[in-house]
C-alpha cells in the first residue's frame, strides 16, 4: 500500500491546480491603450444652393474623405461599426431627412466582412425650410456629425472620442428664388452617382423567409444581368458573414443567405435595403411572402430521397460514426455461427434503434419549425441539439469514456458491457438497440458537410415529406447491418473471435478519441463557451482520464478491500474535479438596457445600480465580461439587489457619451456603481476580474447579510 499512497499524493496535490486560479492575471492588461496614429477623416459640409427660398427644399451633403485603407460604415455595418449620425441643429421650422444611404461595398475588419465606404463617401440630405422665412434674412444650418472609421486591425471614433462637439455650419441668405452654387455642383453630381436608383420596370423582387434563411426571387431571369449580386439590408436581418447562394432558373434568379441569429425581426413584414447588380444599386422595399420556394417536382423529390438514403449509407464511413461500426462488427463476429433468426433479429433491432432515434430528432425539428414546440419560426436545423453546450459536453464525455474503455484502461463490468459492446445472445438485444441510437446521435454532426444540399431542401418540404426524407436517411444508415443480418453467410466470412479482437478494439479507441476531439472543437465553437474555456476543459478531461485509470488499476476484484476503497475515493475525487472543470460555463448576469430614467427610477426605490458602458468593438469590454462575473459575483448582485444595466455604445449615443464625460472618462469600458441616497458614483478600474468586483461591491455595499433558515 505504501507505493500506492506515494503515487496518489502528487496526483491529489495536482488536482488543486486543475482549475484556473482566479486573479493571477488581475493586474495584467493585454489591451493597454496605445497612442493613436493620427489617422482621421476629412469632413466637408456642403450646400447645393448659395441662397435658399422660403418653403423650397434644397440638398446638402456631408463628404467624408478617409485615410488610405480606412473605411466608414453603411447603416448596417455587417459586423461592428458606427455609421454616420449627422446630429442636426436646425433653425425653427426646418426639417432634414436623408435622401438615401449611398450604395456600400463589402470590406473587412479583423477578418470579418463589413459594409461600408472607401476611400470617400457623400451622405446626401434634403433640407426643407419653412414657408414663412423673411426674404433678405440669413439662416444657419448646423450639424455635428459623428462616425467611425476602421482599417483591417483598428477602429477610431470620429471626430475623436472625448473631443468637444465642433459644429459644421452653412449660413445662407433667404431670397425669393433659390440659386445653385456652381462651385459645389461637381460634389453633388458625385453624391447622386453614389445613390441607389429605382428598380428597372421589367424587374420584380419577391422575398420570403424561413427560420434559417432569407430568399430573394428576382424575375424574370433575363432582366438580371450576369455578374455579382448582393443585398445590403437595413435592419441586419441577414448574416453578413455568410456566403449567399445564387440559383438561376426558369422562373428567375434566386438569391439566398442565412439569417442573422442575433436579429430580433420575427414580426417584421417587410424587407428593406439596397440590391446591387454588378456595379449598380437599387432601392428595394418588399413584403415577405411565400413565393420564393416553388413546389418540389416529383423528380426533385426522388433525388432528395435518394440522396438522403445514399448519404445515410456513406455516414457509416464518416469519422463520427465509424467507431460505432467497430462495436457493431465485434457483435457480428461473436454472433458468427449462431441461429440465423437470432442474427436477423439483432440487425432489425439495430435498425429500429436508428429509425426511432431519427424519428424523435426529426419530429422535434418539425415541431420547432412549425411552432408546435416553442414559438413559430425558430431557427432550427439538423443537428440543432449540438447547439446546446450541455448536450455536446455529455456526448464528448461519453465518447471519451468509451474510448478509454475500448483502449483497455478500465472495464465497465459484465452488465454494462452489453451496451454497445459485447452483444451476447442474452444481452445483445439492448446492446444492438443502443448501438443504433448511438450511431444516430453521433451521425448528426457529420451529416451536414456533405448532405447540406439535400438536408436544406428537405427542410422546405411539407411535414409528411420532411419525415419521409429523414426516414430514408435512417434506412441508409442501418442498411449495411440489416444486409449482414439477412445473409448470415456474409457474417460467417468475418474472422472468428480471437486475440485480434483486442487489437481491433484498441484501434477503434483512437477513432473514439478523435470523435471526442471533434466534439471538444464543437463545444469551444459555441458562443456560450468560447476558446477561453479550452484549458479548463482539457484539464478536466485529463483528470477524468486519471479517475478511469485509477478505477481500472485499483478498483478491480483482485485488489484488497483497502486498496479498492482508496481507489474508489481517488477516482471520485479526480472525476469530480474533472467534471467541475470541464462543464460549460454558467449563465452570466441578466443585463437590462441602460437609460438615465432606469437608473433614476431604481435609485428612487433604494436599489443600487451597476452600469456597464460597453461596445461590441471594445476588446477590453469583452475580456472583462468573460472574467468579471462568476457565480460569487452574481450571488452578491442578488444579495444586494443590484440592478445590472448595459449601456451599449457600439453605435454612438450622445446620452452615453455625455454620461461617460461626466464620469471623467474618455473611452469605454466604464463600469460604475450608483448608490441610493445621493452618493457619488463609484467607478471601477478599466481591466478587472471577478475577485476585484467582489471586493469592489463589498467595499461600497458591505458584507452580504445572511438570513436565518426560518426566515
Amino acid at each position: 500500500m505504501r507505493p500506492l499512497s506515494h503515487l496518489f499524493a502528487p496526483l491529489i496535490l495536482t488536482a488543486g491546480f486543475a482549475l484556473p486560479i482566479e486573479g493571477q492575471a488581475e493586474d495584467f492588461d493585454p489591451f493597454a491603450a496605445a497612442e493613436q496614429s493620427g489617422n482621421s477623416s476629412r469632413m466637408e459640409f456642403l450646400s447645393e444652393v448659395r441662397s435658399l427660398a422660403p418653403g423650397k427644399p434644397f440638398q446638402a451633403t456631408i463628404k467624408l474623405t478617409h485615410p488610405p485603407h480606412w473605411h466608414s460604415y453603411f447603416i448596417n455595418p455587417g459586423f461592428v461599426g458606427m455609421s454616420l449620425q449627422p446630429n442636426w441643429k436646425l433653425p425653427p421650422g426646418f426639417k432634414a431627412e436623408r435622401v438615401a444611404w449611398p450604395v456600400p461595398h463589402i470590406g473587412t475588419t479583423a477578418g470579418k466582412k463589413t459594409y461600408g465606404y472607401e476611400p470617400l463617401v457623400y451622405h446626401l440630405f434634403e433640407i426643407t425650410p419653412p414657408p414663412n422665412l423673411k426674404v433678405g434674412s440669413k439662416v444657419t444650418v448646423s450639424a455635428t456629425p459623428r462616425w467611425q472609421i476602421c482599417d483591417e486591425n483598428n477602429c477610431l471614433p470620429e471626430p475623436g472620442f472625448g473631443r468637444p462637439a465642433t459644429p459644421s455650419e452653412i449660413t445662407l441668405p433667404v431670397a425669393a428664388e433659390a440659386v445653385n452654387d456652381p462651385v459645389n455642383a461637381p460634389a453633388f453630381t458625385a453624391a447622386r452617382a453614389m445613390q441607389p436608383g429605382a428598380l428597372p420596370g421589367n424587374l420584380t423582387v419577391q422575398a420570403s423567409k424561413t427560420s434559417s434563411e432569407i430568399t430573394l426571387l428576382l424575375s424574370p431571369a433575363d432582366a438580371v444581368p450576369e455578374g455579382k449580386i448582393h443585398f445590403y439590408d437595413y435592419e441586419q436581418v441577414m448574416d453578413a458573414q455568410s456566403d449567399p447562394v445564387v440559383e438561376r432558373g426558369e422562373n428567375g434568379v434566386r438569391w439566398t443567405i442565412a439569417r442573422n441569429e442575433e436579429s430580433n425581426s420575427e414580426t417584421a413584414r417587410t424587407l428593406g435595403g439596397i440590391l446591387t447588380l454588378g456595379e449598380k444599386g437599387y432601392l428595394v422595399e418588399v413584403e415577405y411572402g411565400a413565393t420564393a420556394n416553388p413546389p418540389v417536382s416529383f423528380s426533385k423529390l426522388l433525388a432528395i430521397l435518394g440522396g438522403m438514403f445514399l448519404g445515410g449509407m456513406i455516414l457509416n464511413l464518416m469519422p463520427c460514426v465509424f467507431p460505432v461500426i467497430g462495436i457493431k462488427i465485434m457483435g457480428f463476429v461473436q454472433q458468427a455461427g449462431e441461429d440465423r433468426r437470432s442474427i436477423l433479429v439483432h440487425g432489425l433491432i439495430y435498425a429500429g434503434g436508428v429509425l426511432l432515434s431519427f424519428w424523435i430528432l426529426s419530429g422535434l425539428l418539425l415541431g420547432l419549425r412549425e411552432g408546435v414546440i416553442g414559438s413559430v419560426g425558430q431557427d432550427v436545423s439538423w443537428g440543432y441539439q449540438l447547439q446546446n453546450p450541455w448536450v455536446v459536453w455529455v456526448l464528448m464525455l461519453v465518447m471519451f469514456v468509451l474510448a478509454m474503455n475500448m483502449f483497455g484502461v478500465f472495464e465497465i463490468g459484465a452488465s454494462a458491457t452489453s451496451v454497445g459492446g459485447t452483444l451476447t445472445h442474452k444481452q445483445g438485444a439492448g446492446g444492438s438497440f443502443f448501438s443504433g441510437v448511438l450511431a444516430t446521435v453521433v451521425a448528426t454532426p457529420c451529416s451536414a458537410p456533405f448532405l447540406g444540399v439535400a438536408i436544406g431542401l428537405a427542410f422546405n418540404l411539407s411535414s409528411l415529406l420532411f419525415l419521409l426524407a429523414f426516414t430514408m436517411m435512417a434506412l441508409g444508415l442501418a442498411f449495411p447491418y440489416v444486409l449482414l443480418s439477412a445473409f448470415p453467410r456474409l457474417v460467417e466470412k468475418l474472422p472468428r473471435p480471437g486475440p485480434w479482437m483486442e487489437s481491433f478494439k484498441q484501434a477503434m479507441a483512437f477513432l473514439l478519441f478523435g470523435t471526442a476531439g471533434f466534439l471538444l472543437w464543437s463545444l469551444l465553437s459555441l458562443k456560450e463557451v468560447g476558446l477561453g474555456k479550452m484549458l479548463p476543459i482539457v484539464l478536466g478531461l485529463t483528470f477524468i482520464g486519471i479517475a478511469l485509470w485509477v478505477y481500472g488499476r485499483w478498483c478491480v476484484i483482485s485488489r484488497t478491500r483497502r486498496t479498492r476503497t482508496v481507489g474508489y475515493v481517488a477516482a471520485v475525487l479526480f472525476s469530480s474535479v474533472g467534471l467541475m472543470s470541464s462543464k460549460p460555463p454558467p449563465a452570466g448576469l441578466d443585463w437590462k438596457p441602460w437609460s438615465p430614467e432606469a437608473v433614476e427610477q431604481a435609485l428612487e426605490q433604494g436599489r443600487p445600480v451597476y452600469v456597464d458602458f460597453t461596445a461590441t468593438w471594445c476588446a477590453t469590454c469583452q475580456v472583462n465580461k468573460s472574467r468579471g462575473y462568476n457565480r460569487a459575483v452574481r450571488k452578491l448582485f442578488d444579495t444586494h439587489n443590484i440592478l445590472p444595466l448595459k449601456a451599449d455604445f457600439t453605435n454612438y449615443d450622445p446620452r452615453i457619451a455625455q454620461t461617460i464625460a461626466e464620469l471623467k472618462r474618455r473611452a469605454v469600458p466604464v463600469n460604475v456603481l450608483y448608490l441610493p441616497h445621493g452618493d457619488e458614483p463609484k467607478v471601477t478600474k478599466e481591466f478587472f476580474g471577478s475577485r476585484y468586483i467582489q471586493g469592489f461591491i463589498r467595499e461600497h455595499l458591505g458584507e452580504a447579510k445572511t438570513q436565518s433558515a426560518d426566515q
